[in-house]
């Protein structure tokens, strides 16, 4: 397989060590300093799947720089929301890396980043992963996994028929991730959402792991209101999720999801930490965004969004 993975933050050195681990040799999309590290070290992976050091891809700061530019198979983009339209600009700017048989599967937190891809790429080649999986950059060449809550899915939110990714998700099972094909993956985008509208803000705000959340009734009382309203907005925009309704999926994220990633620190508060801007546009802001637009009061998720934007105004003003 010819695999491009565009970004390489803690997703997309964790599905690059997969990848990897799999027996393929992925090129990859870093910034400059990212590259200069990997190209020294190899890319570490630690954490729950064990320690590995890989050195069996190549790193590169643009796409120019790729010798072989025929079309890959599968180009993964792993940046952060925020970087959606940047990361399809310059993809869009090599149109001999990508053909009608080429998946560009999107691998990001949030709503909206399939919209952007459509001002650049036709639709049927443009797929989602839903990933619930605890990654973190200890380094610029190091991955850690800390928790894998849920099998990564990869779908299309335009067919059902989703058979062109089944190379992409073997390779990913191979490496240590497990990873199945849905064609309900519009469902698990919003069953992400509600995942990380829930808890990134407020783990962010009080500096806190997702289990310190769950066992304060204080916290368990303000996740109740912020699913009760993304429940509201996804419903009335004409989405749908796996549970019928928000009581339903608040028990399950008290008492299965909450436990299962229990001692893992949201992105957004490790990019608070790092005084790096966070994705709460693509999450809360998503919400808050749809709800304006459908006429759905959403004042708890409007309060925690207006906060995480306030604590980056503080360090990204500087």
């Amino acid at each position: 397989m010819k695999i491009l993975i565009f970004g390489a933050g803690a997703v997309g050195l964790g599905l690059a060590g997969c990848i990897i681990k799999a027996g393929h040799h992925p090129d990859i999309i870093a910034r400059e300093d990212t590259v200069i590290r990997l190209d020294q070290d190899g890319l570490i992976r630690s954490g729950i799947l064990g320690a590995d050091r890989f050195s069996s891809f190549n790193a590169f700061s643009d796409i120019k720089y790729i010798k072989d530019r025929t079309p890959y198979d599968y180009i993964l983009v792993c940046t952060k929301s925020n970087d959606s339209l940047s990361a399809a600009r310059a993809i869009s700017r090599f149109p001999e890396i990508f053909s009608s048989k080429t998946c560009i599967v999107l691998c990001q937190n949030g709503w909206g980043n399939r919209e952007i891809f459509l001002q650049h790429f036709p639709s049927p080649g443009i797929y989602n992963a839903r990933i619930i999986t605890g990654f973190s950059r200890p380094e610029k060449y190091h991955v850690k996994i800390t928790v894998h809550v849920q099998p990564v899915h990869l779908g299309s939110l335009d067919h059902s028929d989703c058979k062109e990714l089944e190379s992409l998700c073997s390779a990913i099972n191979q490496g240590g991730l497990a990873c199945e094909l849905t064609e309900t993956i519009e469902k698990d985008l919003w069953a992400k959402m509600l995942f990380n509208c829930s808890l990134n803000p407020l783990g962010a705000i009080f500096d806190v792991p997702y289990g310190k959340l769950g066992e304060s009734e204080n916290c368990r009382k303000i996740m109740k209101e912020i699913i009760h309203e993304v429940f509201q907005v996804m419903e009335k925009a004409g989405y749908s999720t796996h549970w019928e309704s928000s009581n339903e999926y608040f028990s399950f994220l008290i008492h299965r999801l909450i436990p299962d990633a229990a001692r893992h620190e949201s992105s957004t508060l490790q990019d608070i930490r790092a005084k790096k801007k966070t994705e709460i546009n693509a999450l809360t802001g998503a919400v808050v965004k749809l709800g304006d637009e459908h006429r759905i009061h959403t004042p708890t998720n409007l309060i925690l969004y207006q906060m995480i934007r306030f604590m980056e105004e503080q360090y990204m003003a500087r």
